[in-house]
């Protein structure tokens, strides 16, 4: 593990602190040790590498499709895009959510496009209709397919997985239970619930880069002392704690409300609660903890404000048995490889990454903000997506606030990486021991698909 501050406690040491009982999915402290190797720079360059992707890993792993609010109704329809592929999601008059290739068995044209409500599946082409259940139900002139029984011509159907809101899919028929492949991603989250949450805010932004160069980005705290200086005062980056299961789930946990450690003498305690919370925040902490303000810290000042947010939303008993931690802190999970759901009481945003079509220098970022609404009341509709291209902001974006500033630094590094690994002289790139382990983690699964010898 990396060396500690001196001064500062790790983010365990910091759990010591609390004063309600810490949950166990905090406490899980898995300390991994890769072996660090220098990567090739063609993972990220290389048509040849990305169309391995391609054939043997989008075809192969469990892959976030959509929310569950998107098919909730008979004849709901969602369309999927991944690479070259393209996934139909249908609720049928079952009451449940399947998939299919979204491509017609005639001629190939794509059933589907974007999402909507249909009775029946019918083909703009040439009228090759399908019922919602996948079955064959008409098509015009029959009989010029008599050498067929179209009765037969069922759509292909893949697999398909909810969990926390989420829809999953997965085109494999022999891939890993889903239930497997997650790990204990739904114990984690059991207490934070994120089925219960609407989305207020859902953007997607085109990235010159690929898909990989970009989700790196959020799976390691490092860069942040760089790259993002105007959060060091209350994120405590060198803090974070790096966690693995398995092959497909890893977690970081960065420490909020303290000052990043090798800067911690530039800042006050005052300082980093205002420049978390704002220019009042610490006033607003000492009204509310009255005579115990002068034994505050800077994380017990920002939780009591958190609290006081979240009234109207987290339920009393809730926010009660609520850590500091998961009221704070960036409590960052991936499920391989590229849905990256954040936990904690807070609002929860949720990250996916992948291939712009097939251009191995351009991604699509998603990205979601999941809130809880007030207890008792419905839940909000889903905010319609937003569409970022490459050259327009985050700031450009209405809600996005403070955070445009942190992923607009990140959308102007990530080209230059790009850039960057395709000028390589040297032809690899390097990993820090601990604080970019989970990239090597990443990688070590990735070549597991891409040798084809997943569950061989």
């Amino acid at each position: 593990m990396g060396k500690e501050h001196p001064d500062f406690k790790s983010f365990q040491g910091l759990l010591d602190e609390e004063l309600v009982l810490v949950p166990p999915c905090l406490r899980e402290n898995t300390r991994p040790s890769l072996k660090n190797i220098a990567l090739d720079v063609g993972r990220w360059t290389d048509e040849s590498f990305f169309k391995r992707e391609v054939d043997h890993l989008w075809p192969k792993v469990w892959q976030m499709a959509c929310r569950e609010t998107a098919l909730m109704q008979s004849g709901d329809y969602f369309v999927y895009d991944i690479a070259r592929y393209s996934i139909l999601l249908v609720f049928t008059n079952q009451n449940t959510i399947k998939a299919y290739h979204n491509s017609c068995l005639h001629r190939g044209r794509a059933i589907k496009s974007g999402k909507g409500r249909s009775r029946e599946l019918r083909c703009p082409y040439h009228g090759f209709t399908w019922n919602l259940d996948g079955s064959f139900k008409e098509a015009f002139c029959q009989p010029e397919f008599d050498h067929i029984n179209l009765e037969d011509l069922s759509l292909p159907e893949l697999q398909v997985a909810k969990w926390g809101g989420w829809v999953f899919v997965n085109m494999d028929p022999k891939a890993l239970r889903f239930s497997e492949y997650v790990s204990c991603l739904p114990e984690h989250f059991r207490r934070w619930e994120p089925e219960k949450r609407y989305v207020s805010l859902h953007l997607e932004k085109v990235i010159h880069c690929n898909w990989k160069t970009a989700l790196e980005a959020f799976i390691e705290s490092y860069h942040a002392i760089q790259t993002h200086p105007q959060i060091l005062s209350f994120t405590g980056g060198d803090n974070s704690q790096y966690d693995v299961w398995g092959d497909h789930l890893s977690r970081t946990i960065t420490p909020q409300g303290i000052p990043n450690p090798g800067q911690a003498a530039r800042f006050s305690m005052v300082e980093t609660v205002n420049d978390m919370l704002g220019p009042d925040g610490f006033d607003k902490a000492t009204r509310l903890v009255g005579d115990k303000a002068n034994q505050l810290s800077s994380r017990q000042a920002i939780a009591a404000v958190r609290r006081k947010q979240l009234e109207a939303s987290v339920e009393s008993t809730v926010l009660q048995t609520a850590t500091n931690s998961e009221l704070m802190d960036s409590i960052l999970y991936l499920l391989f490889p590229n849905f990256s759901p954040w936990g904690g009481f807070q609002t929860q945003i949720t990250y996916r990454h992948r291939p712009n079509g097939m251009d191995v220098n351009s991604c699509l970022m998603d990205i979601y903000f999941l809130e809880s609404c007030e207890p008792g009341n419905d839940i909000p509709p889903d905010a319609k997506k937003i569409h970022l291209s490459a050259e327009q902001p985050f700031s450009e974006v209405p809600g996005f606030d403070a955070l445009a500033s942190i992923f607009d630094q990140d959308a102007n590094n990530l080209p230059e990486v790009q850039r960057g690994l395709h000028a390589s002289n040297k032809g690899h790139v390097i990993s820090a021991s601990y604080q970019e382990l989970r990239i090597r983690h990443f990688h070590a699964t990735l070549d597991k698909y891409l040798s084809n010898s997943w569950n061989e």
